[in-house]
Formats: C-alpha cells, structure tokens, sequence
C-alpha cells in the first residue's frame, strides 16, 4: 500500500492559520479557575437590612426643631444659633426637664455633614436622649 503525501515536492508549504487548540485550553483552564473562586471571594455576613419607613412625626409645643440650612447656620426654633457654645448652653437648659422633649433636627439636602454633624455632638454632649430627623416623605407611585 502507498500513501499520498500531497503535492510530491520537497518544498514545505506554510500554514497561514493560527493554531488556537492552546488559547482555547489556557481560556477553558481560567474560567474554571474563576468558577472555583467566585463563591469563596463574594461571601457575605448574612444580615437583615432594615426596610424604608416614613412615621408621622407628633408635633408637641415642647420638642425642639433645629434647622441646618446649607450654609451650615443652626436655627434653634427659626431663631439663629450664633456658635455651637450656644447650642449646647440651650441644650443644656432642656436636658434637665422631665420629660425631656424630642430634638428634631431639619438639615437641608444641600448642608454639609460637618454642620449636621456638629449639632450631632452637641446634643451628646448635653445628654440629649431622642434625637430625629425630619425628612421629606417618599413620592407615592
């Protein structure tokens, strides 16, 4: 039996196609390497996140509105805060009551949290005990 091996000349022709058996194997190596090692890097404590509520606030004539516009000027009651000095003095003065009124804090969406911040401590400071944020209901719909 005789074989055919091809044209019959010693001349070599060149393959032009690009042998890609080794990039499949190395693309097929590395995705199963990231399927082995997705689950162990994306593990996370299991935790229930708290939902979105909106409870309407009761306003009393004895709780305390402090507004924050965005310049970081505090308002005590529309009446103007001239330092955090002052504010803890009058937060001082309403911590001793009993009961004690509700802080509300108002904070414009535009106020840097530094301001938000500052009446935060100082009504630790002064031994505050409920402290709440006024905010804009979510839109219905």
């Amino acid at each position: 039996m005789a074989m055919s091996m091809g044209s019959g000349g010693d001349e070599d022709e060149v393959v032009s196609t690009i042998n890609t058996t080794p990039l499949v194997d190395v693309m097929l190596v590395l995705l199963i390497i990231f399927l082995i090692t997705i689950p162990v890097v994306v593990q996370t404590v299991p935790v229930k996140l708290p939902n979105e509520t909106n409870i309407a606030r009761q306003t009393k004539p004895e709780n305390i509105e402090i507004a924050v516009n965005k310049d970081g000027d505090v308002f005590w009651n529309a009446k103007l805060v001239p330092d955090s000095n002052a504010l803890f003095e009058k937060l001082k003065e309403i911590a001793v009551l009993n009961p004690q009124p509700e802080v509300h804090i108002r904070g414009d969406q535009n106020a840097r949290y530094e301001s938000i911040g500052r009446v935060m401590y100082q009504c630790q400071r002064a031994s505050i005990l409920k402290v709440s944020f006024v905010t804009e209901p979510p839109p219905k719909g």
